[in-house]
């Protein structure tokens, strides 16, 4: 039986379970928090980090600050999207205000910005505020999905 490793976005604990369980609502091991979450889960560096690293379910992240006008503008089409995608990747939103980290290691030079993981590395990159469905059409095809 195939399996999947997935962090928990809320603390970071890996998790393996079965592929065929993904859309039966599994929640994390140590902390009992859905690991396919329905909408965006906001994560600090660390977490990002292992979950880009670890994930085998592809991961897209919105790069984003309070200050950001497009930013605030794309906080809802970014939760649209989540939905379009669910069960095929996994969401999350990190502020690169109150982590700066993320912006280095990542080489992230304007935001809003996104960078779809998989398989322990990055797939693709865009930038700027879009649709929901152009978002989530942007992912599948540079995921593979």
């Amino acid at each position: 039986m195939e399996s999947k490793k997935l962090t928990c976005l809320a603390c970071g604990q890996v998790n393996r379970l079965p592929a065929d369980r993904l859309a039966a609502g599994p929640k994390c091991g140590a902390c009992g928090v859905p690991l396919m979450a329905p909408h965006p889960s906001a994560v600090d560096f660390q977490t990002l980090e292992k979950a880009a690293r670890t994930d085998e379910l592809p991961l897209l992240v919105d790069y984003w600050a309070p200050w950001c006008g497009p930013c605030r503008m794309m906080a809802p089409e970014f939760e649209k999207a989540a939905s379009l995608l669910q069960g095929q990747a996994r969401l999350a939103k990190i502020d690169t205000q109150s982590h700066p980290d993320a912006t280095v290691r990542w080489n992230i030079r304007g935001i809003p910005a996104f960078i779809l993981f998989r398989d322990g590395r990055e797939a693709a990159r865009l930038s700027g505020a879009r649709p929901a469905a152009q978002l989530a059409d942007w992912a599948r095809q540079a995921g593979g999905m």
